[in-house]
């Protein structure tokens, strides 16, 4: 069994047992938004639920089937959010193990007003990619339990970083996909991300007494509440930076990013600035910023007189 409190550098296509009826599998698909890969656990002895399969790898795939023991099967497939690097291969998968797949909703689902009128525009953001055509067979919302031989998965409505994100409660633990990761704070990028539903599902997981969390990338968080608070003060920083740099000038989001991910690669300020738009478009919903029009990417924003 892998010592969870060690680092971890996995290796794709591995089976690492991480507690007792719980694996992890790493994918093949290592990126600078990704990590090394995205994280599909295997939860249960007999009845085996598979949570975020991945992308669409026919190697992945081999070495989901490859872990499962003579006497285990695919159940159920639970998927946190349709970025392409966690729920493509749910499809295929289903359709090889004739197990249901869970999930919030389509890729659009959940999306605010604002969010959809950016879609209208023609907006589509970018970054991490979205599966367009994913549509789970059960629709689940919060609270409720699914149950397999000898594991219950509860469901928390967590969206923000994808407006038809979830997370899974084990017990103590949280299979938290994309919300929350011991490597980096999390994408919100708009149209797809909503930063004030970000923030909200933040003090949401406050509320309990987590053990650990196990993300769709990189080492699980052994210290949920620290860092969940570490990524609320991380956000409100930021808005604070934004709010310092408009005081001098109106910025648009990529200016605006510049001047505040001032260590940030060039190749990655178009990351930096999908984000910045995101603390933007929350900053005019309360009433901070103010912006020409039409609204949008390209916008100038302004504090609000």
């Amino acid at each position: 069994m892998t010592d969870l409190k060690s680092q971890f550098t996995p290796l794709a296509g591995e089976v690492e047992q991480l507690e007792h009826n719980l694996r992890r599998i790493l994918a093949p698909n290592p990126s600078p938004m990704t990590f090394w890969g995205t994280n599909t656990y295997l939860l249960g002895s007999r009845e085996i639920a598979v949570i975020d399969p991945g992308p669409n790898s026919a190697t992945h795939l081999n070495a989901i089937q490859k872990a499962l023991l003579p006497d285990q099967s695919i159940t159920h497939i639970f998927v946190t959010h349709s970025h392409i690097d966690h729920s493509p291969l749910a499809s295929q998968l289903s359709e090889i193990t004739q197990a249901e797949i869970y999930a919030f909703g389509s890729s659009y689902d959940g999306q605010s007003e604002t969010m959809r009128s950016l879609v209208k525009q023609g907006y589509s953001g970018g970054g991490e990619g979205v599966d367009s055509t994913f549509s789970p067979h059960k629709r689940v919302q919060e609270g409720d339990l699914i149950s397999g031989d000898n594991w219950q998965l509860g469901v928390l409505e967590t969206p923000g970083h994808f407006s038809n994100h979830l997370c899974f409660s084990w017990k103590d633990a949280l299979f938290t996909g994309d919300h929350i990761m011991d490597w980096a704070s999390s994408m919100v990028s708009p149209p797809d991300g909503d930063l004030g539903d970000f923030m909200k599902s933040c003090h949401k997981l406050l509320k309990s007494n987590w053990r650990i969390f196990y993300p769709g990338h990189g080492n699980p968080v052994f210290e949920p509440k620290n860092r969940i608070e570490w990524l609320i003060n991380h956000r409100m920083s930021r808005e604070v930076q934004i709010l310092d740099a408009l005081r001098s000038a109106s910025e648009n989001p990529y200016n605006l990013a510049k001047k505040v991910y001032t260590d940030t690669p060039r190749d990655l300020l178009g990351a930096a600035a999908r984000n910045v738009f995101a603390h933007l478009i929350d900053l005019r919903e309360r009433g901070l910023v103010e912006c020409d029009q039409p609204f949008g990417f390209d916008s100038f924003f302004k504090l609000k007189t």
